[in-house]
């Protein structure tokens, strides 16, 4: 079965992608239109949401890293650890997904309040950033990682364009993540914050 799906998404990276991307943004926008039953999410206190936001910052934090050193590590022609640093980043993605939407659906979002003006606005920009590049770079990311598991070292390097790809997903994903992690920093641990509209009680 599984090696029948490997076969499949090897033939046909693009359409893979393309299914899976679906699925990704069906998901999240079905969370935040109110599509999915809330009975999907079981309800989050104002605590519990501030519990998820700090597992999310720590495993944002974590795959920001392991995209760092998956970077190093196939440029310096380690591909078993560059293999397992990616392959180890897309699955705390999915945690963090996981959590995000249980987060939104379940609890809700925090608002940035009691910054300077200034601060409020860089504020924005990087969640901006940190929020366009998540969008934006699923597809890619989901690209990369399809031919990463679907052809072996050799074919990646001469057959595939998974070095130009690759490159371009772990650079987006790094500069997102990184927005994502100091946009909770300011949010959480320098100004404050107050419980939006919808939030768990």
């Amino acid at each position: 079965m599984l090696e029948d799906l490997r076969s499949r998404a090897r033939a046909r990276p693009r359409a893979t992608v393309a299914v899976l991307s679906v699925v990704g943004y069906a998901l999240v926008i079905g969370t935040f239109a109110g599509v999915i039953p809330e009975r999907v999410f079981p309800d989050l206190t104002n605590a519990q949401v501030n519990l998820f936001s700090h597992a999310i910052a720590a495993i944002n934090t974590t795959a920001t890293v392991l995209l760092i050193l998956g970077w190093k590590w196939i440029r310096d022609n380690e591909v078993d650890k560059h293999r397992a640093a990616m392959g180890s980043a897309f699955g705390l993605i999915m945690v963090f997904l996981v959590l995000y939407l249980w987060k939104i659906g379940g609890g809700g979002t925090k608002e940035l309040v009691g910054a300077p003006d200034l601060v409020y606005y860089a504020y924005l920009l990087m969640l901006a950033v940190h929020i366009i590049l998540s969008v934006i770079s699923v597809p890619v990311v989901l690209y990369a990682l399809v031919l990463g598991l679907t052809h072996t070292p050799h074919e990646l390097r001469t057959e595939t364009p998974h070095k130009k790809v690759g490159r371009i997903a772990a650079g987006a994903w790094i500069l997102s993540l990184s927005m994502g992690v100091l946009t909770y920093v300011i949010l959480n641990w320098v100004y404050s914050y107050e419980f939006a509209a919808g939030t768990g009680m």
